[in-house]
């Protein structure tokens, strides 16, 4: 089993993060939170969690990668509620930080949840119910703000519009969002402020899509 894996970063989009160690690339599946994270290093430490699905005509193994320990155990908890797989836990771990989710689900906030595309009340009532308990014992050590709002803000004037449009579009559709109204969103999105961070871009759309 893999608990982390700490090399140089290779490779970065908003959704995957490369990184080689003893000369193995690893490409790991991360939310826009761990995107915020790493953004800029040159070497890195990931938190893993391994996925391996069997049973069809391919089986498949899958690395998620998480900046901190509190993000992977979030993950791990969202993956136990039904209904909640791994696109959808990742999609909310990149919505919020782990510290604004444990404050949605400890205090309830069904609205907070219902904000993340593909959940409904139903799923967020069951995340709030099964979960508040076990969110509320996690120590997070996390403010709301950091890290991802740091390094949004550092990133505002160095990325141009079209290279954070064509950048999220990637991103959004390996989430598993169709192309076109993802590109409807973030037109939309960097009309209205062309110096948007490609994880701020992303994260707002994740409430817009339809």
């Amino acid at each position: 089993m893999i608990d982390y894996i700490k090399g140089e970063l290779t490779e970065l989009t908003p959704a995957v993060a490369i990184v080689e160690a003893a000369g193995v690339g690893y490409a790991l599946n991360i939310s826009l939170n761990t995107f915020s994270a790493i953004q800029g290093k040159n070497n890195v430490k990931l938190y893993v969690h391994e996925q391996l699905v069997t049973g069809g005509r391919d089986d498949s193994f899958t690395l998620y990668g998480f900046s901190s320990k509190q993000e992977r155990e979030f993950y791990r908890l969202l993956i136990t509620v039904s209904g909640v797989g791994a696109n959808t836990a990742r999609m909310i771990l990149s919505a919020m930080s782990p510290a604004e989710l444990s404050n949605a689900i400890v205090n309830g906030d069904e609205r907070l949840l219902k904000g993340v595309k593909g959940i409904g009340l139903k799923t967020a009532q069951r995340i709030i119910v099964d979960l508040r308990d076990k969110a509320a014992q996690l120590d997070l050590q996390l403010s709301a703000d950091s890290p991802a709002g740091g390094a949004a803000q550092a990133n505002v004037l160095s990325v141009e519009a079209k290279a954070v449009h064509d950048e999220a579009i990637a991103a959004l559709t390996m989430l598993g969002f169709s192309p076109a109204p993802t590109a409807k969103v973030v037109n939309a999105l960097l009309h209205d402020n062309p110096s948007l961070p490609v994880e701020q871009v992303v994260k707002m759309a994740l409430k817009q899509i339809k």
